[in-house]
């Protein structure tokens, strides 16, 4: 257990597939962290974040906190962010801090992957695919459920393949397709599931990197940089050895954490770990009082109307921020 009155940074991740929070210290160490299945509530999900951090250190104080990540603005919202970020800046922000030479960033998640390029330290193209299943960690997961083999243990398989399989992967069903084909005609479950790495590089490679210049040091971050075959399967297509952080997983909560932490407020936004167990609503409606007819979000902590946006003109936004 920490001292009393710690002081911490807190940086949440909220995608569609995990829920990533990390504290920072005064020296920008990480103190903490924690991957949190989304399941298609981010505000439940950042709400046992909460409970497990105030939990385990129910002495602390919180002197900034951001988010990132596809539900940011909803949670920056709710929580009382100080500062949001996309995720390109997030992630190459923690990137830049542990290898200060990086110039080139893999990023696979469950439902998305990212390609960013960096020189000196600064972001200069980046790609994004949220699209397409066969390029991110669900084609793996998918496949998983095919084969009956848990997605953990896909990489345990790769390294032991001793023939090249090609599988089709352009599509999650034309792959389910090859895999039935290549399984009648007696290839190993090793040998297919590395064709399945294999098959999800190019697809990265092929709409993600087509154009661009991927220049070593390569670092390779997301959910799937777990996998083993998928490391195996990158570093023979490109040629070179993959850098694999030791915080792979939340390298997105690091991120904004630092951002944060490089530009501390004066007084936190923050609204505490008392969110964890309050009632909290989201709803929208839209706003006829122009053609835009804007969808707009409102926040509801305890029935009481938190905070209102989305809409362009600004017409509805309020927000109320936490007393302290």
């Amino acid at each position: 257990m920490v001292k009393s009155m710690s002081e911490f940074i807190l940086g949440i991740d909220v995608g569609s597939i995990s829920t990533n929070l990390v504290l920072l210290d005064k020296n920008k160490e990480i103190k903490y962290s924690s991957y949190i299945r989304t399941g298609g509530n981010p505000i439940r999900a950042v709400k046992i974040g909460l409970k497990q951090v105030n939990e385990k250190f129910p002495e602390i104080k919180i002197n900034g906190v951001g988010t990132t990540g596809s539900a940011r603005n909803l949670i920056g919202t709710i929580v009382g962010a100080d500062l949001i970020k996309n995720e390109i800046t997030a992630h190459a922000t923690a990137s830049s801090f542990f290898s200060p030479d990086i110039r080139t960033i893999l990023e696979i998640g469950g439902q998305d992957s990212k390609l960013i390029i960096l020189r000196n330290g600064v972001v200069v193209d980046f790609a994004m695919n949220s699209v397409c299943a066969a390029g991110t960690g669900s084609f793996l997961d998918s496949q998983s459920s095919r084969l009956k083999i848990p997605v953990e243990k896909f990489g345990e398989f790769a390294l032991k393949s001793k023939e090249d399989v090609n599988i089709a992967g352009r599509c999650t069903v034309f792959a389910e397709s090859d895999m039935i084909h290549k399984q009648q005609v007696g290839h190993s479950n090793d040998d297919i599931i590395y064709g399945l790495c294999n098959s999800l590089v190019r697809n990265y490679l092929n709409n993600l990197g087509r154009g661009k210049e991927l220049i070593e040091p390569i670092m390779f971050q997301g959910g799937v940089s777990e996998n083993k075959g998928m490391i195996k399967a990158f570093e023979k297509t490109l040629g070179c050895k993959l850098i694999v952080p030791k915080h792979n997983k939340v390298m997105g909560a690091i991120g904004i954490a630092l951002l944060v932490a490089n530009n501390l407020p004066e007084k936190t936004k923050f609204r505490g770990f008392s969110l964890s167990d309050k009632n909290i609503l989201t709803k929208s409606f839209n706003c006829d009082g122009c053609p835009n007819k804007c969808e707009v979000i409102e926040a509801y902590i305890e029935n009481e109307l938190l905070s209102r946006w989305n809409d362009r003109c600004g017409k509805w936004q309020i927000s109320k921020q936490q007393e302290n």
